[in-house]
């Protein structure tokens, strides 16, 4: 197969991007960092039918994107995410399943010297199986050993390497001495673009349960507000409703006014018996159920050499 000249490729890719883009309304962009070509193949077959992955290189990206806002302004808004190693997924399925299905496609890695930990990485208490020789380069590490049966052995657990550190030569090379391969690399995605919005991948994982607790939230702090400041809201005039009613049923408890709501209070206040009564009710329905609720079965004792001749210890 004859491969096509260098404007003839950057012309079908321009081609493509601008197809994706009118097709497709959601995409991600994802960072593509320590992924390789292997791993890629792994990811496209893995969401094939469901997105389409571009890589390319940014200066391509923004040109593509910039001839096209005439006929989408929207896009705009995704210049500047572009940046780094950076790429695009495309799709029309649901966000977060696509979302999940990057994140399964990962493959652990050893560590590298120089490379950026994305975790905490812990070495584990274990004997190591290594021999003496190397205990001065655990010493070096500050990683507390001792030496079992010929072979070092790591005692305490240690935080060899934290979130976001540099990991260094030692700390790799003790990382694969120990066949430890503490990171996992795949595509990672930075932001969400869903028809002319960008936004952080975390929304995604908000429910609807998240959405009715925060607007709950509001509706208390607006009705707190407005009982503080004596100004009715759609949110507070129940409140003030309810209790402009205990003021009237406080007032009707120490007078000869009555009304409909109040009758009911007076009945109880002239008659207290009646207090004991309402209170027994529930106390009563809980009983049956408390002794339906298995007993406590005692462990018999264990007979001893003294209870079968009946002497005490001291006896």
């Amino acid at each position: 197969m004859v491969r096509e000249d260098k404007t003839s490729w950057k012309a079908g890719y321009f081609v493509k991007i601008i197809q994706l883009l009118d097709e497709y309304p959601k995409c991600f962009l994802v960072n593509a960092d320590n992924v390789g070509s292997k791993q890629m193949q792994q990811i496209r077959i893995s969401l094939r039918g469901h997105a389409v992955v571009l890589m390319g290189k940014n200066t391509m990206m923004r040109k593509a994107i910039r001839g096209h806002l005439a006929n989408n302004p929207k896009l705009e808004h995704l210049l500047n995410h572009i940046k780094g190693n950076i790429g695009f997924v495309f799709t029309k399925d649901e966000l977060v399943s696509i979302r999940d299905m990057l994140l399964a496609n990962k493959v652990r890695a050893p560590a590298r010297a120089g490379a950026i930990a994305p975790l905490d990485v812990i070495v584990p208490a274990q004997n190591t199986g290594l021999g003496p020789e190397k205990t001065s380069f655990f010493q070096a590490l500050n990683i507390p050993t001792k030496i079992t049966k010929g072979t070092i052995e790591i005692i305490h657990d240690v935080n060899l390497i934290k979130t976001g550190d540099k990991v260094g030569m030692s700390e790799a090379t003790l990382l694969n001495m120990l066949n430890i391969s503490p990171f996992t690399y795949g595509l990672v995605v930075q932001k969400v673009y869903d028809s002319g919005t960008v936004f952080e991948p975390a929304i995604l994982d908000i429910t609807e349960a998240d959405l009715k607790a925060k607007f709950l939230g509001g509706v208390a702090r607006v009705a707190a507000l407005s009982l503080a400041i004596k100004y009715p809201t759609v949110a507070s005039v129940p409140h003030s409703i309810v209790n402009g009613l205990k003021n009237c049923l406080a007032v009707a408890a120490v007078t000869d006014i009555t009304f409909k709501e109040a009758e009911k209070l007076k009945e109880f206040l002239a008659d207290p018996s009646k207090f004991a009564a309402l209170v027994a009710a529930p106390v009563a329905a809980a009983a049956p159920a408390a002794a339906a609720a298995p007993a406590k079965v005692e462990e018999p004792e264990e007979n001893s050499d003294d209870d079968d001749m009946g002497f005490g210890l001291f006896d």
